[in-house]
C-alpha cells in the first residue's frame, strides 16, 4: 500500500506514512470503504434544502394570490365566485406548505451537520413528500432509499457520534 498524499510505500499495520506523517487509511483493494449512507447523506441534505427553498417559493406564491385575488385587496366583484371560502383556502394551504418548508430546511440542516433526529424528522416528511409529483415523490423515494436501508439507523448513529 502507497500514501496517496506523497507516494511513498506504507508497511502493513503501519498506522502513519513514515515520510508525510499522513494518517493510513483502512483501505479494501485501492477504495475506502463508505456506508451507503456516510456516501449519501451530504448529497440528501443538500436536496432537502433546494427543496425547502422551491417549496417557501410556493408557500409565498399562494399568500400573495389569497391576499390580492381572494382577499381583501382582491378585485373580484363578481357575485358567484366564493372570494371569502377561496382566501381561506389558499392562506390554509400556503400555512402548511410554510410549515413543509421551515421541516425541509431543519432536515437539511441536520442531515448536513449529521444530528440524531434529522434521520427521523426526514423519515417522516419523505412520506409526506411522496405526494408531491414529481420533484417531492422523487425526493422521498431516494431519502427512503438511503435512509431506510436494513443497516441505516446504526449506519446513521455511528455517523452522528463521530461528528463533532
Amino acid at each position: 500500500m502507497f500514501c496517496d498524499k506523497c507516494g511513498k510505500e506504507i508497511q502493513a499495520g503501519q498506522q502513519f506514512c513514515s515520510a508525510c506523517g499522513k494518517p493510513a487509511l483502512a483501505t479494501t483493494g485501492n477504495f475506502q470503504y463508505k456506508s451507503k449512507v456516510a456516501r449519501h447523506v451530504h448529497i440528501l441534505g443538500i436536496l432537502w434544502l433546494v427543496y425547502s427553498a422551491f417549496t417557501f417559493i410556493g408557500s409565498c406564491i399562494l399568500f400573495i394570490l389569497a391576499m390580492t385575488l381572494f382577499g381583501p385587496y382582491g378585485h373580484l366583484n363578481d357575485p358567484d365566485v366564493p372570494v371569502p371560502f377561496l382566501h381561506v383556502l389558499f392562506v390554509f394551504l400556503g400555512t402548511f406548505i410554510l410549515i413543509k418548508a421551515f421541516a425541509s430546511l431543519a432536515i437539511g440542516t441536520g442531515l448536513l451537520q449529521k444530528q440524531p433526529w434529522a434521520r427521523t424528522l426526514a423519515l417522516i416528511v419523505a412520506f409526506l413528500a411522496l405526494l408531491n409529483i414529481p420533484v417531492g415523490m422523487a425526493l422521498g423515494i431516494y431519502t427512503l432509499w438511503v435512509l431506510m436501508s436494513p443497516s441505516a439507523a446504526e449506519e446513521y448513529r455511528r455517523l452522528s457520534e463521530t461528528t463533532p
